[in-house]
């Protein structure tokens, strides 16, 4: 793995992310919040999950341990989730450009939430940011699907086509 493949791949993420939130944005304020059978209750609750998430490696990965993610409260509306988005987007891949090939080979030490310790090679964990992105994106477009708001064709290869 170098870190030419993993800044593609999170071009990638935030590219079907883009997607995922451009179909957002044709839902009604209703729909956003309207609790769904998925695993954080509704659209809004699992946006903010993924931002909180790659919020959460992020600041991770620039040495910091937070104690808690992001919160629906904290994004309370569709526009302040899209602004943290790119937010986040613009800080991850700052700190993705200054990685090199050696860096993302070694072991990355870093607290839970809960405050334990762990550790695992960078790339794997890098990795999984955007594998964690895919589940989640998946449940966001079944909702968006049935809002009649699909966010389309979200595979890999469609994105390496279409950026050539």
């Amino acid at each position: 793995m170098l870190t030419a493949d993993i800044q593609t791949m999170f071009s990638y993420n935030y590219w079907a992310n883009a997607r995922i939130l451009d179909a957002t944005a044709k839902v009604s304020p209703e729909q956003y919040v309207a609790p769904a059978p998925v695993s954080f209750g509704s659209l809004r609750g699992t946006l903010v999950h993924e931002v909180s998430v790659e919020y959460l490696w992020r600041r991770r990965f620039e040495g910091a341990s937070p104690a808690k993610g992001l919160s629906e409260g904290d994004l309370p509306t569709f526009e302040a989730l899209r602004e943290r988005w790119a937010s986040e987007e613009r800080a991850m891949r700052t700190y993705l450009a200054g990685l090199t090939d050696d860096d993302i080979l070694r072991m990355f030490d870093f607290r839970r939430l809960q405050g334990e310790r762990a550790s695992n090679v960078l790339w794997h964990l890098l990795y999984h940011v955007v594998n964690h992105g895919t589940q989640t994106r998946g449940e966001a477009g079944v909702l968006l699907s049935q809002y009649g708001q699909s966010p389309g064709d979200l595979d890999f290869t469609l994105f390496l086509r279409e950026k050539g």
